[in-house]
């Protein structure tokens, strides 16, 4: 059993906003998540997540990351440089 992927699904399930897309996005940053120990925050590169997601474009990507930010699913904090990373919180201990 892994609860972060149990609440994720169990939270979108009654949630209409959430496509496809999102979904694999959340993935992906539940992926690096896990890689990182499973703590909060950690550090997103666009372009890795974007190759974990199977997603090649750069408005399809930022505009997951904000919904998926403004649905209350992560927090975002996006670099405003490129060559930085940005940050992420997974909030999914509170849509247990």
């Amino acid at each position: 059993m892994f609860p972060p992927l149990t609440a994720f699904y169990n939270a979108i399930s009654q949630d209409a906003r959430i496509g496809a897309v999102h979904i694999s996005v959340y993935m992906a940053l539940l992926q690096l998540w896990n890689l990182n120990g499973g703590k909060n925050p950690f550090f997103v590169d666009r372009d890795n997540v974007m190759k974990i997601a199977k997603i090649n474009s750069r408005h399809t990507y930022n505009r997951c990351m904000t919904n998926l930010h403004e649905f209350g699913y992560i927090v975002y904090k996006p670099a405003l440089n490129g060559a930085i990373s940005s940050k992420v919180n997974l909030n999914y201990c509170e849509m247990e």
